[in-house]
């Protein structure tokens, strides 16, 4: 097994030159900006990692892990469209710098181009690659439509909420750890179990997410606490909120939606989030999820010392403050 940094390092000696310089400058320009923005890197390193606990050849899984990071940008590049958004991990955004059209064109190039990645390996891995890949890449997209219709609705349901981050985020982190286990040869039930790992993950992640939005400390979270609050986000605080709501609550909460004194509203909010019991809710159930994660990694047919840096990172991610 190789550490993290190590796997890291084979990644970034790889990819450390950007390979979208090419013309025309209108259609690689803007996907140089994006690709250039500093990230985390998980997904990649997921992959990296499920392949290389399953006895892979790391380096047949190097492009395909670059594959799933251009895929993840190209979903930011039109989800910044459609939300409307300046800034991208505090830069401004492809389509604020270099207009919608050409921030359309750059997502299209991009989601070729993952597929380009994907597909640079030993023939016997291409099919099985595209299946999980595909899959995942559908689901993401109705995800985000489950997305924005919720913004028009106030009567979300839990179930759908937790569905539409699933497909909106978790199931590419289960996918990165699935194509990472093809080109380890893993078995079907093992590809099964790791899936599930990371999509459960996944899911524990994002709801710790909204928690911390609301409830974190500002200089740990790295940005200022209820700004989803501000934008009426649907998030798992709000939603376990509003179905808990007796009727008075419940009216509270949809009238703070227009309240423009951003300050009273996040104190109010907030107040309704603790007072309804969706504080707890929302921790208790992101800690569900974490749980239900480990519990699949557990069935994988592998040692406990060699799953052990995938617990070690499930770890982290349940008890992080930021």
């Amino acid at each position: 097994m190789q550490s993290l940094s190590a796997l890291g390092a084979l990644y970034n000696e790889k990819f450390s030159v950007n390979n979208f310089h090419q013309n025309p400058t209108g259609l690689y320009k803007p996907v140089n900006h994006i690709m250039n923005i500093p990230g985390k890197r998980i997904r990649p390193m997921l992959l990296l990692m499920s392949c290389d606990m399953f006895g892979g050849d790391v380096k047949q899984a190097l492009n395909p892990a670059f594959a799933v990071e251009v895929f993840h940008n190209f979903t930011l590049v039109h989800d910044d469209i459609m939300d409307n958004a300046d800034i991208r991990r505090g830069v401004p955004t492809v389509h604020t710098l270099y207009g919608t059209n050409a921030g359309i064109l750059a997502g299209d190039v991009m989601l070729a181009y993952a597929y380009r990645y994907l597909t640079d390996v030993p023939a016997q891995y291409i099919a099985s690659l595209i299946t999980v890949f595909n899959n995942t890449a559908i689901e993401i997209f109705e995800g985000q439509q489950m997305d924005m219709d919720f913004e028009k609705r106030n009567d979300v349901a839990e179930d759908e909420y937790l569905k539409m981050i699933e497909f909106k985020t978790s199931v590419l982190l289960g996918c990165c750890l699935q194509l990472g286990a093809v080109l380890g040869n893993a078995s079907a039930d093992d590809q099964k179990l790791i899936y599930e790992f990371g999509l459960k993950l996944g899911l524990s992640f994002q709801i710790k997410d909204d928690y911390l939005d609301a409830f974190g400390e500002a200089e740990k979270v790295g940005k200022r606490i209820g700004g989803d609050i501000v934008q009426n986000k649907k998030t798992h605080l709000y939603v376990s909120a509003f179905n808990k709501a007796n009727v008075e609550q419940k009216a509270k909460l949809t009238s703070l939606l227009s309240e423009k004194d951003e300050e009273k509203k996040i104190a109010q909010v907030k107040h309704l989030y603790e007072a309804t019991g969706a504080r707890q809710h929302t921790l208790d159930t992101a800690d569900k999820f974490y749980k239900i994660a480990l519990s699949s990694l557990e069935k994988v047919s592998l040692s406990e010392e060699v799953k052990k840096p995938l617990a070690e990172m499930a770890n982290r991610i349940n008890n992080r403050e930021f």
